[in-house]
This record gives structure tokens, sequence and C-alpha cells, in this order.
């Protein structure tokens, strides 16, 4: 594996492999002493243009318990907010040597134009880019569910024939992008359920079913609800009348959770809105993976650096992505 920029083009077989790798990771973890030799002398750059506290100190545990050299590079307060290019700042982490670069960036396709120039030869990992993906995140909600379902004969199985409801607001989502072109990969039945507001023109063309009643969808009886952040941020119009009207059609209350079969989880990759898209009971309920998701990205995020520094990297130089 060279780089990981996506799940769109990511086959089954690959998405298996940094899953069942990921359960190696998570097997070691358990140990007293956490930290594996396996990447001692790489060094790992954390190239964030965008604020995200819970993914960055994710792969910078990963990275440090590989005992890589961990880099952490803030655009803000950086040469970036002075103007600084793409291209410049590549450079200098090539200069310096740099193995991997994990990116964030509010622009669509940055981590693919640094992956595919010649501007650095490190391998990169895309920790999500503007709307357009988050591959580790949709890698680390898989293994939740594959784990939930399967425990610990969860090595070698897809999830096939599993039926995953993803509940909120798509059009901003690059983590609903992301799940649904993986999870279709492995097998499972996926279903998109949001405002018509809220979804993006092209989402015929996605391997997912559209439902616009949150009701409807619940009563098939989906074995995972993941619910999805309202981004703010990124709205500069109104897509809902209000918050409370959100909440009521298409929020996840108390009532939702008890209603679904009883192995049914419910999922969210955070940070919450908590009362908004989610209500603090079903977040705190015993069938939420949160907490789980949190731990778990940790040992894909070994994982996929492992494959991309260690594993398969080094015989496939100039190979696919």
């Amino acid at each position: 594996m060279r780089h990981l920029l996506d799940t769109r083009t990511l086959d089954r077989a690959t998405a298996l492999r940094i899953l069942d790798v990921a359960e190696d990771m998570a097997d070691t973890q358990s140990r007293q002493v956490k930290k594996l030799p396996t990447l001692l002398g790489k060094t790992v750059v954390n190239l964030f243009f965008e604020d995200s506290t819970r993914t960055r100190i994710s792969f910078e545990a990963a990275a440090k318990r590989l005992s890589a050299d961990v880099i952490n590079f803030a655009a803000k307060g950086s040469s970036v907010s002075k103007g600084e290019s793409l291209k410049d700042t590549a450079q200098t982490l090539e200069a310096i040597g740099a193995d991997a670069v994990v990116v964030r960036h509010s622009a669509s396709g940055a981590p693919q134009t640094l992956a595919t120039s010649s501007w650095i030869s490190a391998g990169v990992v895309n920790a999500g880019d503007g709307t357009h993906e988050h591959p580790t995140q949709a890698l680390l909600d898989a293994y939740t569910v594959r784990k939930r379902f399967y425990g610990d004969a969860s090595r070698g199985r897809d999830l096939e024939g599993l039926r995953i409801v993803i509940v909120g607001d798509v059009l901003h989502s690059r983590v609903a992008r992301s799940n649904v072109w993986l999870l279709s990969t492995l097998g499972a039945h996926v279903t998109l359920v949001s405002p018509p507001t809220l979804l993006p023109q092209n989402v015929s063309l996605w391997p997912a079913a559209v439902e616009y009643d949150l009701d409807a969808a619940l009563a098939t009886g989906p074995d995972a609800v993941m619910m999805l952040r309202i981004q703010a941020e990124r709205m500069n119009a109104a897509y809902f009348p209000t918050e409370r009207e959100y909440s009521r059609l298409w929020g996840l209350d108390a009532m939702r959770v008890a209603a679904l079969p009883e192995t049914s989880i419910v999922m969210h990759p955070g940070p919450m809105n908590r009362g908004l898209e989610i209500s603090s009971e079903a977040a705190d309920s015993a069938r939420s993976t949160v907490l789980e998701q949190v731990a778990n990205g940790v040992s894909v995020r070994m994982a996929v650096l492992y494959l991309l520094l260690a594993g398969e990297r080094n015989d496939e130089r100039g190979g696919a992505q």
C-alpha cells in the first residue's frame, strides 16, 4: 500500500488486510507495555490545515506506539498562515526526511495532489479533505461493527448482509462518503437518511438506498445506526427550519433507540452535538460504540501506518494506491 487517499478505490482484499492487521495491533494494546519497535527510525508528520483534536491525537498515539518519531504541524501560526503554498510545505517535509505524511485539509483533493506530485516521496494518508473523504474514520467504523458482531471471530470476515443506516448531514460529511463506499465494498447494505436539503445532488450514483423518514428506516431493524454531526461551520444557508425541528424528525433519542432490535448498535464519529442529532441517553447507552470507535481508531491507524511504512510499501514502490 503506497498511500491511503480514499475508500472509493479501496478494494475488498486491501480493506480486509487493514482490518485484520488492526486486530493484531489491538491485541498488543492490551499488554502492559503497548509500544512496538516496528517503525523505529521512521518519521511521521501530522500535517493539519484544519483543526482536529480527536483525529490528530489518534494518529499521534498510533505512530508513537509503533515507535515512530512524530512531528505535529498545525497551519495556524505557521508559514502556511503567512501564505506558504502546499508545494513549499511539502518540499520542507521532504527535506527533513518525512516517511509518512498524514494530511487534513479544507480543500477536497489536497492529499491526492500531494501524493501524485513530485514534491514529496513520503506515503500520504488522508485524514479528511474538504467534503470528499475520511478513509481511516470509515475503516475504524467498519472495524467497530465487525468487532461488535463477530467478536474474536472477526479476522477475515466482511460485513456481508449487515444493514447499516447513516443519518444526518450527508451533504457536508466526508465520513458518510467514505463509509458508503467502504461498507458497500465489504458487503453491507447501506441506507442514507436525511432531509432532502442535506443530500448531495449525485447521491443516486452512490451504492446506497435513500430514505427521508428516520422512523421508517429504523422500523426495518438495522444492525447499526450511524449518526452524523450537523456541520454548522460548513453551512452558509438554512438547510432545515430550526434545530428543534431537525432533532424531532432526524435526531436519535431514547425512544427511537428503545425501538431498535436488541442487537443494534449506535455509532457517531464525533464530536457530537448532544440534543441535536443525538440525545445524551442514546449517546451514553449500552448500545453506543462512541468510545469504542475512539479506541479502535488508534489500532486502525497503527495498521495503516504499519502497512505504509513497514509492511507492503517497500515491495510496492511506485505501485497502486
